[in-house]
């Protein structure tokens, strides 16, 4: 099923120029290519999409926030260190 589209001029000239230079053998293949490359990058945004709203299910689904004590979380993360500094104090 042949189908015909107009381009501006400078997709005109570049996909002459891609043609000319011997990569594509017709203005049909450039086409082809554009296209399938097209389905490609739609086929990743639709998997990120996906991706992001499983996320927000998984979000929605585990339930309220629950307060946190910064200062406790940020005193756990920092405990090994001061180990370390500590043990290598001692010697």
């Amino acid at each position: 099923m042949a189908s015909s589209y107009t381009v501006g001029d400078s997709s005109e000239r570049f996909v002459r120029e891609l043609v000319e230079s011997g990569r594509y053998a017709s203005a049909s293949e450039v086409m082809r290519d554009g296209l399938r490359l097209m389905e490609e990058r739609e086929q990743v945004r639709a998997a990120k999409l996906e991706a992001l709203r499983q996320d927000i299910r998984e979000g929605l689904d585990s339930g309220p926030v629950e307060p946190h004590d910064m200062a406790a979380i940020k005193a756990e993360a920092r405990a090994p260190r001061r180990r370390r500094n500590e043990d290598a104090a001692r010697g």
